[in-house]
């Protein structure tokens, strides 16, 4: 039961079918009439009730159904005009940029009907009026009868209680007239239909029930109000927008305007575009720069060394931002008439490695997945002799420039991997020496000099002279002969211990020099020879009698001058009775195994419960690179802070395009508000204009970025020789998608809850 009490004030006859009623404060202009429209017989008599005399008007309520409007929350409104009343305009109010079956589908996409039943029930609703050939057409492709069919259908389609019909064949020709009030008439025979009409012949030709109002009053009521039993309680039935129907009535309006979107979306892209550059190039370098740097310092060993090493403690780390301050000119002055002292040792601290031989059989057993190999520097003691023609001479090994390469864990060989073979051979035992010269196959002369070649006035030697040349490295029992004084002395019976029987021959075998790719070749330019020589000599070194003597003794051997601690293991190291390593390098299968190492490294340190057990390594690699790092790191975040001012002006931008939309679209917002759409269903309509305009955006962007990429490619390697350096990553593309719709949706929201704010009257008469 729909029951109207006490008429106040004067509003428009089209308040009644823009508020359906949500005002109750409602009269007439002078000559107009209400027609209520029922099939005799029906039971539906007196369904709309006049209370009060016809020349007087009272404060009063609207009833629906035995609940009073007084109290109707904003949204119980919206819901009673969505699914209680129907309505058909006098200008039809169509959207034009949706097709007939969507805006038939309207009223019911705001019900929350499922995509088939909303549409099944549309095209019923079409067939009944007459339109079942026009379903794909918008409604500038209709003549003025058939709109109006269209918004009878979109009236009856959500099934509402009452039809409210606003003037509507005040636009129509009389015969058009006549089939659309013979369609009404249809429709009343199982609904309730308000009619508002100036056409007095229409009124008493279909009416089943006439109000007529003059001047501001009632002057006539063909059937005046019977006082009804009240009914059940009304019950309302929510309105429900969902995101995703929004996206689709937005984007069906989007289409209408192509033009003028990828304009939008142009514009609003060029943040995006400039930012996938900026992030293209820096991703780009920093791969042309790790590509570089993984090749250029793949052999850059670990290098960790028995000898004092600088450690950062926190006192120095306090220190070092202190510095890092200064620089950038952030500097905090002490206001003092004092000066403040200071310890230097607690701001730096050294730390000296100690070997042990539990640490060097660690080292042993590390996996030759991820370490290629594993270099000792030992103090050697390499009493060589040389026999050039008849004479044999002692070789001063200062001069001879005498260095070890690395042990081999996995792979090929150590020289094999980073010198080239100039003559000879590469050694295959621990006997092979090789003769190592610089990028220019230079030596230095006392070098020759040592090997028996008489240097003055010669500029160059023959590679064959030099591969082939023997030694003899004399053990410690026959390279030193006891004193009667308990000391000992050097045996300088050169040829009857260049004859000894526990001699070691060795002999050069090959030519080498550093491979142009290699960028740390850690071989002096002198004589190489292998790690297993130096271990094999010094074990025979440990056990020889001058090396036990000097242990036991406080006084050096050779001087019988008395000795500390210090010196007698310097001396020891001397005669090669120390088997501790004072340098250990190790190095990584390639660039990315570095990582387990150093994680091996640590897994030592972390089972130390003493600081000074713990031993300190040196990754060079990591030095370098984390200052390229750095810098790259601080330039792109530069060049990206200043493109994102590019974003700020699109998200303004945006904010004015979405208002423009809002005040182009007044009249849409009022027929969705007339159809009970929310206030937060009018915003997610243009929230989800503004979504997919900034996927749109972002989208176009990154294409736009990837395409500029090629000529930036081009240009780029014409100047510099590097390929591919702008790479625009996946995740990046991603991203700033996102991003380009988070802040076209920020931009667009304020727009978006003013359109929602609109009055659906005023909406409607500023459309028009």
């Amino acid at each position: 039961m729909l029951e109207l009490k006490n008429i106040k004030k004067s509003y428009t006859v089209s308040d009644i079918t823009t508020n359906a009623l949500d005002d109750i404060s409602v009269s007439f202009r002078e000559n107009e009439f209400v027609a209520i429209l029922g099939a005799s017989g029906s039971g539906k008599t007196t369904c709309l009730n006049i209370i009060g005399g016809l020349d007087r008007y009272d404060a009063g309520d609207l009833i629906i159904n035995g609940k009073s409007t007084k109290n109707f929350k904003e949204k119980e409104w919206d819901a009673y005009r969505n699914n209680t009343i129907g309505f058909v305009f006098q200008s039809y109010n169509l959207i034009s940029h949706l097709s007939i079956v969507a805006n038939v589908e309207l009223g019911m996409t705001l019900s929350g009907v499922s995509r088939n039943e909303k549409h099944k029930k549309a095209l019923e609703v079409l067939e009944k009026v007459g339109l079942k050939d026009h379903l794909n057409k918008k409604p500038n492709q209709l003549s003025g009868g058939q709109m109006q069919r269209v918004a009878i259908a979109r009236a009856l389609a959500n099934n509402p209680d009452i039809l409210l019909c606003d003037e509507p064949t005040g636009a129509l020709d009389t015969k058009t007239s006549v089939q659309i009030m013979d369609l009404i008439k249809e429709v009343a025979s199982d609904k309730l239909v308000i009619m508002v009409t100036h056409n007095p012949e229409l009124a008493y030709k279909y009416a089943d029930r006439i109000v007529e109002f003059q001047d501001g009053k009632i002057i006539n009521d063909s059937n005046p109000y019977t006082k009804l039993e009240e009914s059940d309680r009304f019950r309302l039935k929510k309105t429900s927008m969902s995101f995703l129907t929004a996206l689709r009535i937005s984007f069906n309006n989007i289409r209408t305007k192509m033009g003028r979107t990828f304009l939008t979306a142009f514009a609003s892209s060029i943040g995006i575009i400039g930012i996938a550059l900026i992030l293209s190039l820096s991703v780009g370098f920093q791969i042309q720069i790790d590509d570089f740097q993984q090749d250029a310092m793949a052999e850059f060993p670990i290098i960790i060394s028995q000898q004092a090493t600088e450690v950062d403690t926190e006192e120095f780390k306090e220190n070092r931002q202190e510095m890092m301050d200064q620089m950038l000119g952030d500097v905090e002055y002490v206001d003092s008439d004092e000066v403040y002292l200071y310890d230097e040792a607690e701001r730096r601290a050294m730390h000296t490695n100690i070997f042990t031989e539990e640490y060097i059989a660690y080292l042993e057993k590390i996996d030759p997945a991820i370490c290629k190999s594993i270099g000792y520097s030992r103090a050697v003691s390499l009493n060589l002799l040389k026999k050039n023609e008849d004479k044999v001479a002692q070789v001063n090994t200062g001069n001879i420039n005498f260095s070890s390469y690395p042990t081999v864990l996995s792979g090929t060989s150590y020289l094999e991997e980073n010198y080239d073979l100039l003559a000879g051979a590469y050694p295959t035992d621990e006997t092979g020496l090789v003769l190592v010269v610089d990028n220019k196959n230079r030596l230095e002369q006392n070098i020759a000099l040592e090997l028996g070649f008489d240097v003055e006035d010669v500029e160059s030697i023959k590679f064959n002279d030099l591969v082939g040349i023997q030694l003899k490295a004399v053990m410690n029992n026959d390279y030193y002969s006891a004193t009667e004084y308990g000391g000992y002395t050097l045996n300088l019976d050169y040829d009857k211990v260049f004859d000894a029987e526990n001699n070691i021959d060795l002999k050069i075998v090959g030519i080498v020099r550093a491979k142009k790719d290699v960028s740390f070749a850690i071989l002096n330019e002198g004589i190489a020879y292998s790690d297993g020589l130096a271990e094999r000599v010094i074990a025979i070194a440990e056990e020889s009698d001058i090396v036990k003597s000097q242990k036991e003794s406080d006084h050096n051997v050779l001087t019988m001058e008395e000795v500390d601690e210090e010196a007698k293991e310097q001396l020891l190291t001397y005669l090669g009775g120390n088997a501790i390593p004072y340098m250990i390098t190790v190095y990584p299968i390639n660039f990315q195994t570095k990582d387990s190492i150093l994680e091996y490294l640590d897994e030592y340190n972390d089972k130390q419960s003493e600081d000074e057990d713990k031993i300190v390594y040196t990754d060079l690699a990591d030095t370098i690179t984390g200052m390229t790092s750095g810098i790259m790191d601080g330039i792109t975040m530069v060049l990206i802070a200043f493109s994102s001012t590019a974003l700020v002006v699109s998200l303004i931008m945006i904010s004015i395009i979405t208002y423009t939309s809002v005040l182009e679209r007044t009249k849409e917002i009022g027929i969705l508000k007339a159809l009970g759409a929310r206030k937060k269903d009018i915003s997610r309509v243009f929230d989800a204009e503004t979504c997919i305009l900034g996927v749109f955006s972002g989208v176009l962007g990154i294409v736009i970025a990837w395409l500029l990429t090629f000529p930036i490619n081009s240009l780029i390697y014409n100047a510099t020789k590097l390929e591919h350096v702008a790479r625009l990553q996946l995740s990046h593309a991603v991203i700033l998608i996102i991003i380009s719709t988070i802040l076209t949706m920020l931009g667009g929201h304020i727009p978006a809850r003013i359109a929602s704010k609109k009055d659906a009257v005023e909406a409607l008469r500023t459309g028009d």
